[in-house]
């Protein structure tokens, strides 16, 4: 007679086979676990440090053809290339960087020392200015309206600006200490440059345990987008907001800060800065003598149009970030970070944005 018993064998091997599945589950879970803590501390610890490592990151990428070049015509001395690198972006942000940041915090100061007081008004119209034939006589009455209207508006709102006195102090104080930013953040960098190629490739790797089989691919794509923004849109900006500020320091130009402010606010955006400088070099006209209004007209017209000359040298093509999207990461970059957020902003939209773009045109191709 044959067993009636020979389907207990299977039924055993089965639940040995769901406890043995059952504890390769529990298995991971607890290491997952255990990974998920130590990645939370570590996150924490990391955390007070991880906008100087952002920024850091992002001048690296930007700034690594120039080191890698430079360490090439040194024979190869990569240490050598990062310091001089470093040294070079340490004297930028120390020196003329540091002078407009004082600029503009003497000029924020002197604002809100005159509405509070009172005592801020609006000049007598140049004698220039209001004997220009056919419209002379017209922006002399609308200066003098101004005038008026401005002693009013200010005797009426100046007490209740007083409250937000320590609002604009803390503005202030966090204008000065984005120097120190800058600072710790190019020092950071210049300590990624050597180890940079064992970063990147490490980077991938991790990228392509995500986001496989294109992970890599889309870690090229954020580096050349940063490098792409960073010279194209940022390096430019920079450069013409430096050389303004410069000029209108050296000519003693009002309100040299705050206007510098803007001018690179408005090259980050695209829009240029001849919206701040064409009516300075209007007023210089109207108050100044010949030759200086001359002077510093022949030094700042190039500065106005010099990204006409580099942003074509500078940025790479193959990559065409919206100027919406550079825009809006200004705007929201400022609001949320100040004026550090002014600049990662349009750099992290851009490279989100272009990562974006990458992953619809990979599932359309699958």
């Amino acid at each position: 007679m044959t067993d009636q018993s020979t389907p207990e064998p299977t039924s055993n091997l089965g639940s040995k086979t769901e406890s043995s599945v059952d504890a390769r589950v529990i298995d991971i879970a607890i290491r997952l676990g255990v990974l998920g803590v130590f990645a939370y501390f570590s996150l924490q610890l990391v955390a007070p440090f991880f906008a100087f490592l952002l920024w850091a990151v992002v001048l690296t990428v930007a700034l690594y053809p120039v080191y890698a070049w430079l360490a090439e015509k040194l024979g190869g001395r990569k240490a050598v290339s990062a310091t001089v690198i470093t040294l070079i972006g340490l004297a930028i942000i120390i020196g003329p960087v540091a002078v407009l940041v004082v600029s503009l915090v003497e000029t924020l100061q002197g604002l809100y020392h005159g509405i509070t007081s009172g005592g801020l008004a609006i000049p007598p119209i140049p004698p220039k200015l209001a004997d220009l034939p056919v419209v002379g006589e017209k922006i002399a009455e609308f200066w003098q309206l101004a005038g008026r209207s401005l002693e009013q508006f200010l005797t009426k709102i100046g007490p209740l600006l007083a409250p937000a006195g320590g609002k604009i102090l803390s503005i202030l104080a966090s204008l000065t200490g984005s120097v120190l930013f800058f600072v710790v953040s190019i020092i950071l960098a210049g300590c990624l440059f050597v180890p940079g190629p064992v970063l990147a490739s490490g980077a991938k790797r991790f990228a392509d345990r995500i986001i496989a089989p294109r992970g890599a691919e889309f870690v090229d794509l954020a580096g050349a987008t940063i490098r792409n923004v960073s010279r194209g849109v940022i390096g430019v900006a920079v450069i013409q907001g430096l050389l303004t500020g410069v000029l209108l320091i050296l000519f003693a130009v009002p309100m040299a800060g705050l206007l510098t402010f803007a001018a690179l606010i408005m090259c980050i955006v695209q829009i240029g800065p001849a919206l701040i400088i064409l009516p300075t070099i209007i007023w210089a006209w109207s108050s100044w003598e010949f030759l200086p209004a001359l002077l510093f007209t022949v030094l700042i017209v190039p500065v106005m149009l010099v990204d006409n000359v580099l942003r074509p040298l500078l940025m790479s093509r193959g990559l065409e970030v919206p100027m919406l999207v550079i825009l809006i990461g200004v705007l929201g970059g400022t609001l949320a970070y100040g004026l550090i957020g002014m600049f990662l902003g349009p750099v992290i939209l851009a490279v989100f944005y272009e990562l974006v773009i990458a992953w619809v045109k990979a599932g359309e191709e699958t």
